[in-house]
C-alpha cells in the first residue's frame, strides 16, 4: 500500500502510518493547544494510545487538551461540553478521534467555540460561520464519512430529534486515513460501518439530483466495498482492505452532497428513539428500501448491479432490480446483518412515534420515489 495525499474535497493522508505525520501538519497550521474530542470507548484502544504517542512526540506549547464524553449518538452536550472547555483551555485547534460521533461533535464544537451560548437549533439564522477553529479528523471506522463532511448530525434538546448542521466552513482542514488505526474495530462493528458506507453510496447514487461526479464516485465506492468489506471482517489486520474501505467511507459521504433517501430516513428514527447504531439501523432497512424504490421505478439498481459484478446487462429492467437486490440481501447476511428490528430490542409499540419522525426526516425528500406516511409504517412492519 502506497502513501499518497489527494484533496477531494478535503487535504487527505492516506496510507498505513499516515498518523506520524501529524505534529509536522499541527505545526503548519499553527495548532499549539490542540483540543482532542473523542468517546469514552476509544480511550483503551489502540488507536487512541497512537494519538497520545503521536502528540506528545510533537512538542505542543503546553500540551493538548482532552473531552471524551461523546456518546454513541451525539447530542447537544456532545457540542456544548468541548466548546467550553476549549474556551477554557485557551485552545487554537481541535482533533476528532473515533467512529461518526466524536467527528460530528467535534465539528460541531467549533460553532459554540465561536458563539458561545448559541442555540444550536437557531444555526441557521446566523449568517457568518467564517473563522471557525482549524479541525483534523482522523476516522477510525470506516463508515459515516464525517470526516470529510461539511456537517454534522447532533440530537437537540429543544426537538430531542436529530438535525443536520450544515456549512462548508464546518470542512476539516485536514483528513488522517491510517488503516493501522481501525485495524482493532471487532467485526460486527466494521459490519455495521461499512454497511453505512454502502447505503451513502447506494442512496446517493440514486438519488434524482444531477451530480455526475458523485454518481462516478458512488459507483466506484461501491465496487469498493463489496470487494473490501468481507475481508476486513474476516480479518481485521487486512490493511489492503482496512485501508479500501476507509477511502470508500469517504467516497460515500461524498457523494451524498447528492443527498440521501428514504433508508436514511427509516434509520435515524431508529437511533434517536430506540439507539440503536446507525449503520446497523441502515445495513437492517438497506434491502427493504431497496425493494420500495425498485417496484416504482424498474432498472434504477442496474448500474449498481453491474457495479457488483452481476449479469445484468441486457437483462430487463425489473429482472436487474431484483438480481441486484438479492445480491445486497445476501452480502448483507453474509457479514450477520440479516437479522430483525425486534432483534435489537424494536418494540412494535414504538411504531408510530419512528413513523412520525420517518416522515419528518428530510432525506427521504430526495428519495428516487416519493414515500408517504403508509409507506413508512408499511416498510418498519416490514423489517420489525
Amino acid at each position: 500500500m502506497s502513501f499518497t495525499s489527494f484533496s477531494f474535497p478535503t487535504p487527505t493522508l492516506f496510507g498505513a502510518g499516515a498518523l506520524a505525520e501529524l505534529p509536522a501538519r499541527l505545526r503548519a497550521m499553527r495548532i499549539q493547544r490542540p483540543l482532542v474530542v473523542t468517546d469514552p470507548g476509544l480511550i483503551a484502544t489502540d488507536a487512541f494510545r497512537k494519538l497520545v504517542q503521536t502528540l506528545g512526540e510533537a512538542g505542543q506549547g503546553t500540551g493538548w487538551f482532552l473531552y471524551s464524553g461523546v456518546h454513541p449518538n451525539p447530542i447537544e452536550s456532545d457540542v456544548v461540553e468541548p466548546a467550553a472547555l476549549f474556551r477554557e483551555k485557551g485552545c487554537d485547534g481541535l482533533i476528532a478521534i473515533g467512529g461518526g460521533s466524536p467527528l460530528d461533535a467535534g465539528k460541531a464544537a467549533r460553532l459554540l467555540a465561536k458563539r458561545p451560548g448559541l442555540d444550536l437549533a437557531k444555526f441557521y439564522d446566523e449568517p457568518d460561520w467564517s473563522g471557525l477553529a482549524p479541525f483534523v479528523a482522523i476516522p477510525t471506522t470506516a463508515g459515516t464519512g464525517s470526516e470529510v463532511g461539511r456537517s454534522s448530525v447532533i440530537t437537540l434538546n429543544a426537538t430531542k430529534r436529530k438535525a443536520v448542521l450544515f456549512h462548508p466552513e464546518m470542512l476539516a482542514k485536514l483528513v488522517i486515513l491510517d488503516p493501522e488505526l481501525t485495524v482493532g474495530l471487532p467485526p460486527k462493528l466494521t459490519a455495521a460501518t461499512g454497511a453505512d458506507a454502502l447505503t451513502h453510496c447506494i442512496e446517493s447514487y440514486t438519488c434524482p439530483s444531477f451530480h455526475p461526479m458523485c454518481d462516478g464516485i458512488a459507483l466506484e465506492g461501491i465496487r469498493l466495498i463489496v470487494d473490501a468489506l468481507p475481508r476486513a471482517y474476516r480479518n481485521g489486520k487486512d490493511l489492503d482492505a482496512r485501508g479500501r474501505m476507509l477511502v470508500a467511507a469517504a467516497m460515500g459521504a461524498v457523494a451524498f452532497q447528492k443527498d440521501l433517501g428514504v433508508v436514511h430516513s427509516l434509520a435515524h428514527p431508529l437511533s434517536t428513539i430506540c439507539g440503536m447504531h446507525h449503520g446497523l439501523a441502515n445495513a437492517l432497512c438497506l434491502v427493504a428500501g431497496m425493494k420500495f424504490c425498485a417496484a416504482r421505478k424498474p432498472g434504477l439498481y442496474r448500474r449498481v448491479g453491474i457495479t457488483c459484478d452481476l449479469d445484468v446487462v441486457k437483462c430487463a429492467e425489473s429482472e436487474a432490480d431484483q438480481r441486484t437486490v438479492a445480491f445486497i440481501a445476501e452480502f448483507l447476511a453474509g457479514l450477520g446483518l440479516n437479522t430483525k428490528l425486534r432483534d435489537h430490542g424494536v418494540k412494535l409499540e414504538q411504531l408510530d412515534a419512528l413513523v412520525a419522525q420517518a416522515v419528518e426526516d428530510p432525506c427521504h425528500k430526495t428519495n428516487a420515489v416519493p414515500v408517504g406516511r403508509d409507506d413508512f409504517r408499511a416498510l418498519y412492519l416490514e423489517v420489525l
